[in-house]
Formats: C-alpha cells, sequence, structure tokens
C-alpha cells in the first residue's frame, strides 16, 4: 500500500519532516523538506484524490532529487482515499466521508460544474469549506509556511493549469510545460481546488499538473508512465524568475 510505503520513507527520511494533520481514519499527513532550508519557500503536493496514488511516488522521487529552492513535499494529502482505491474501489478520488478534496476549498466553493451535494467517489464539495481534517490540515500547514508557490500533482491529461477567475501567473505554467512536454489549459467551470484557494485567497502563483498522458487508465500505477514530471521541480527553479 502506498500509505506504508510514504510511512516508511517518512520515519528514515533525514531531513525536517512533520505531521501536519490526521485524516478521517486517523492516518497521517506528512510532509518533508527539500533543498534549503531559509529564503522563500514552496509547497508541493500530491495524491489529494485517492486513485491517483502514484503521484505519492513521484513525490518521493522530487524528494530523492531536490530543487535548487527550498521547500515542502506533502505526498499524500488523501491517505483514506488512497487506501479506499488500492484495496477494494479503483476509481475512488474522494476521501473517506465521500467528500472530494480538491473541491472542498474557499474558493467559490460549490461553484463548479461538475460539482455535487451528495457524498460519493468524486465532486462532492461537502457540507462547507474546509469541512474535512485532510483539507484543513494542509490550508493550516501553507498558512504557516506562506509559500511563494505552490503546486499539484494530479493525473492524468498532460496539461498545465495555471489561472483562477483571472489570478494567476502563466511563466510558470511555460516553464512546467517545458519541463514535461505537456500543454497548458485553462481551466473551464472548476471551483473549490488547492490552487484556486492559493491563487484567490493567498494571491501567490499556484499550478496544476496532470501527469500522464490522457490515454492512460485510472488508476495509473507505474511511475515509469509518468516518468516526465520528475524533473519538473527542479527545471522549473532553474528557470523561475531568469
Amino acid at each position: 500500500m502506498i500509505y506504508e510505503e510514504v510511512l516508511s520513507f517518512y520515519k528514515n527520511y533525514k531531513g525536517p519532516k512533520c505531521v501536519i494533520g490526521y485524516s478521517l481514519r486517523g492516518r497521517a499527513i506528512v510532509a518533508m523538506h527539500a533543498g534549503q532550508v531559509y529564503g522563500r519557500q514552496y509547497i508541493s503536493t500530491y495524491a489529494i484524490h485517492g486513485r491517483e496514488w502514484i503521484t505519492a511516488r513521484l513525490a518521493l522521487a522530487h524528494l530523492a532529487r531536490p530543487a535548487a529552492c527550498g521547500g515542502w513535499i506533502v505526498p499524500l494529502v488523501n491517505p483514506d482515499g488512497a487506501v479506499i482505491s488500492q484495496s477494494c474501489l479503483p476509481m475512488w478520488k474522494a476521501n473517506a466521508r465521500g467528500v472530494d478534496l480538491n473541491v472542498n476549498f474557499d474558493a467559490e466553493w460549490g461553484k463548479g460544474a461538475l460539482n455535487t451535494r451528495t457524498p460519493g467517489g468524486s465532486n462532492y464539495i461537502g457540507p462547507e469549506p474546509l469541512s474535512e481534517s485532510e483539507s484543513r490540515a494542509l490550508a493550516a500547514f501553507t498558512l504557516k509556511v506562506r509559500p511563494f508557490v505552490t503546486f499539484s500533482f494530479h493525473t492524468k491529461g498532460g496539461e498545465v493549469y495555471w489561472q483562477f477567475k483571472g489570478g494567476g501567473d502563466r511563466r510558470g505554467a511555460e516553464l512546467l510545460a517545458a519541463a514535461t512536454g505537456y500543454k497548458i489549459k485553462l481551466t473551464q467551470g472548476s471551483a473549490g481546488g488547492y490552487k484556486d484557494w492559493c491563487i484567490q485567497k493567498l494571491g501567490i502563483p499556484a499550478y496544476t499538473v496532470e501527469c500522464g498522458s490522457d490515454g492512460l487508465s485510472h488508476p495509473i500505477c507505474r511511475l515509469a508512465d509518468i516518468s516526465e514530471c520528475r524533473s519538473a521541480l527542479r527545471y522549473f527553479f532553474l528557470h523561475y524568475g531568469k
């Protein structure tokens, strides 16, 4: 199981690390620091959707080859959802309460085109913004770190999203597209995501990277299928601001 894999990596990790919160079922949501400790910091998140658990392995790869800039890696935002996907319902995206964590943030909450008001495997917004322990933990950690940029790695589609309600920084999307070979795309009809919240509420650049070809099937199980994302953070920080 990916949760045990991440925990094992975390226990052996020699750099700064912490538990930022716990899932509904009591699983730890861990964060590990990579790169420079001082100066401005980034946050990079993975596996906010259960069936996209392969991105947690991408997180571990990013930790193994840190970018020049310092930042925090959160490999498994939704540990319960990943366990559900790996054990019984492969297509499950939500947390254990049936809330899609990536529509649970306070950024035009409930206004997404695909949002639902009923618990299930995907798209349920929850009873209110940040109703879930997992989304609250990530939001609180983000406010504590105050990053200058955030990244959200998802699967699939080979696309980079950068904009929300007129805000965002396309330059960073161009760098991520150059690093991965993906297309830059504007999101239409989405709301309540972590990227959206970072752009709208914190006023910082934030990017969603949909790893892997759209021809792949969920859940993607091989890191090799999204290997083009291994260098994304390193490439970004080598060129961002130049």
